[in-house]
């Protein structure tokens, strides 16, 4: 039996998202429809210091906060510097252009490529995490440092 594969994207501005600018385009990309998974990536934006003579303390950054995607509120915890995307067809890649043109267009440039950035067979690395895992979506997003589980967006299905 053949498995079914979906066209991803990776969608890189030339510079770090601000919590605004990732909210704006994340509610344009979900407005179109058609998109499977989604990561975002960047560096990690701890609550506390992690390290050093400040361990412990509040790490104040305006870049973590919560941002709200589709009606429900998202703690941003990531400086967003690429998005990953997994659609259920290729008619809505020129859609999802305009979308990133809209947001870009007066700020700086982006990038986007089409190819295979998201795994999507079962790793032992989710079954680690997860143990076994019903819902297919989140294969091969699991980050192993990571304390909590993928968010799953209810989006316009």
């Amino acid at each position: 039996m053949t498995e079914e594969t979906y066209p991803q994207l990776r969608i890189t501005p030339t510079r770090f998202l601000n919590p605004e600018t990732t909210e704006l385009l994340l509610e344009k990309i979900f407005a179109i429809g058609g998109i499977r998974r989604m990561i975002l990536n960047g560096p990690n934006l701890p609550a506390t210091v992690p390290y050093g003579p400040a361990r412990g303390l509040p790490n104040e950054n305006s870049y973590r906060r919560v941002i709200k995607v589709c009606g429900e509120d998202y703690d941003l915890h990531v400086h967003v510097g690429a998005i990953l995307l997994e659609l259920e067809t290729e008619e809505v890649i020129p859609a999802i252009k305009e979308a990133c043109d809209s947001v870009f267009a007066d700020k700086f440039p982006y990038g986007i490529s089409q190819g295979k950035f998201m795994r999507s067979n079962f790793t032992t690395t989710d079954y680690a995490k997860y143990g076994r895992i019903e819902d297919a979506r989140i294969l091969g997003m699991s980050d192993p440092k990571s304390k909590q589980r993928p968010i799953i967006f209810q989006g316009n299905r």
